[in-house]
């Protein structure tokens, strides 16, 4: 991973003196509340419902085992003893007080990390798929270009007061794991005949109140030209972007209103203008950074480990678990693992200070102490040899996160809701947390198969409920809490909205519509094979609705 130069700890350490200054002429009355709000939100310090809340960056996802201890140590000795992990690859503070924050910002700069451009109008945390460096889909690692946009973003002193929040997203895989198409902007890496990487370019994607599918500017963008092009874009956005209506600011809305054709000619003029002064990438600068994200010394390992089969057949929970959360390894006897944090009746995206201790010791022993934190609110290790993957299982067990549901019915996208966030009409936690428990049966899970379910509280869709297979969305009907249901949608390749129910559900009605939901799809697919997108793909949304109208008849 990225270590920091003397550049770098400089740069965060001065920013937390400042940070300190302007702490305590708030708390000192010097600065009202209205006057710290800009300051704080370029520290990544809101305020929510109860309390402040700090929010840390992760970039691209990657984090070392030293640096998750160091957010147990702060979440035990300012918070309440957790944090809630997001799907932007950040981690959430919920409860810090004002006073402590420079002193938290100032622990999180001992282990290279800070919390600028979390928050406010300018370029966010870019995220990466989670399986970088290690997906056998994967044509390049894509955290370094990540990393050289970090770097060339971070209080760039054109782009830090933009019309709206812009946040970017790179994949170097076929699959995209990154949700690229649903960005500000979305990096694919790709290759063209001459075998020279470079980049597919899409804009304008976005959820929210009006969602849209990211559209295609670039075919094939160079790899010399990643930053001179996104400079083109957000100059663009930067001088069309309206201001004056903050729903009708982010750049989705701008080529949606001028045209996309339009914007895509205004971005290659800009671009063109710019192309000889702007900076390039030189081949050596990339090969520098890509040579802090080279991969740890992989052992010469058979393809098939012997110690997992013999696991596997003789412990049916060792079996589900590594059919659920184990991924494939572009090193022979290597695997990805995704460790889930949405235990049946949990609060998705939440660990402990303990919890953080035990994967940090468990990702020493198992993962060389690298980590990813995944836009699905869970903790990836990355590298880790088959023949371990026992021993890591009984260690996940004992630390109560064992829990096979990766990409399962119960492994819910869920947003802080109305439990956390200013801006929520209604509670997400509790829906999730009712859905994992009426679908509790590990078994019945696996039978089910591959299911995407996305949970927001409000229209502004932090639980991505507009890209999942079932989407659940949190609004008020005249002063209750109500939920509104859509199905069919899908972050990937296959990027597309999903649609609409029909009518929606009272809190404690919202399980058993996801009962219907499944039982229908159960009872729809050709095999086991057929996923619930792909069924739905073949059926389309009437047979669904059908099934959930009749139940409302009904009752």
């Amino acid at each position: 991973m990225y270590v920091y130069d003397d550049f770098d700890h400089q740069f965060v350490r001065a920013r937390v003196a400042q940070f300190r200054d302007q702490v305590a002429r708030r708390l000192s009355g010097e600065l009202t509340e209205e006057e710290f709000r800009p300051l704080r939100l370029q520290n990544g310090v809101y305020l929510q419902l109860h309390s402040y809340m700090l929010r840390v960056a992760i970039p691209y996802g990657t984090l070392s085992s030293r640096q998750l201890r160091k957010l147990a140590v702060i979440a035990r000795k300012y918070d309440k003893g957790y944090g809630h992990f997001t799907t932007r690859q950040n981690i959430q503070f919920n409860w810090p007080a004002l006073k402590d924050l420079p002193d938290i910002l100032e622990e999180l700069a001992e282990v290279e990390m800070h919390a600028i451009q979390t928050s406010g109008n300018c370029i966010r945390n870019v995220t990466a798929d989670h399986f970088a460096g290690a997906a056998p889909d994967e044509i390049a690692d894509p955290r370094p270009y990540a990393e050289i946009l970090r770097q060339w973003s971070s209080l760039h002193p054109e782009f830090s007061h933009l019309p709206r929040k812009f946040k970017i997203a790179i994949t170097g895989a076929t699959t995209d794991r990154a949700a690229v198409r649903f960005h500000d902007v979305g990096f694919t890496m790709k290759k063209n005949d001459a075998g020279e990487i470079g980049f597919a370019v899409h804009a304008g994607g976005g959820l929210g109140r009006s969602p849209f599918v990211g559209f295609e500017l670039r075919d094939f963008l160079p790899e010399a030209d990643l930053l001179g092009y996104t400079e083109a874009i957000l100059r663009v956005y930067n001088l069309y972007g309206r201001r004056d209506n903050k729903y009708k600011a982010r750049i989705k809305i701008l080529l949606h209103e001028v045209g996309r054709e339009t914007i895509r000619d205004e971005v290659e003029a800009e671009f063109a203008q710019i192309r000889d002064t702007a900076l390039k990438l030189p081949k050596a600068d990339v090969a520098r950074i890509a040579a802090q994200f080279a991969p740890p010394a992989f052992e010469a390992l058979p393809e098939v480990s012997a110690i997992e089969t013999a696991a596997r057949a003789k412990d049916p929970a060792f079996d589900r678990w590594v059919a659920a959360n184990v991924a494939p390894h572009k090193a022979a006897g290597y695997a990805s693992v995704t460790l889930s944090l949405k235990p049946v009746g949990g609060v998705p995206g939440d660990a402990t200070a303990d919890e953080m201790e035990a994967i940090a010791d468990l990702a020493d022993a198992h993962a060389f102490g690298s980590l990813r934190i995944s836009h699905r609110q869970n903790v990836v290790f990355p590298h880790v040899k088959r023949d371990d993957l026992p021993a890591l299982f009984e260690g996940l067990v004992a630390a109560g996160l064992a829990t096979a549901n990766a990409g399962l019915v119960t492994d819910t996208i869920t947003c802080p809701g109305l439990d956390f966030c200013a801006l929520a009409n209604a509670r997400s936690i509790p829906i999730a947390q009712a859905i994992s428990q009426r679908f509790a049966d590990p078994v019945r899970q696996a039978e089910i198969g591959p299911l995407d379910v996305k949970i927001s509280g409000c229209i502004n869709a932090c639980g991505h409920h507009h890209v999942g297979a079932i989407g659940i969305l949190g609004v008020d009907r005249k002063g209750r809490e109500f939920y509104q249901i859509t199905l069919g949608g899908d972050a990937g390749v296959d990027a597309r909205l999903s649609d609409s129910a029909g009518p929606g559900f009272w809190p404690d009605e919202v399980p058993g519509a996801v009962e219907i939901i499944v039982a229908t799809y159960l009872a729809l697919r050709t095999s086991r094979a057929e996923t619930f997108l792909d069924a739905y793909a073949r059926v389309g949304l009437a047979p669904f609705k059908a099934a959930l109208a009749s139940e409302e008849k009904a009752a």
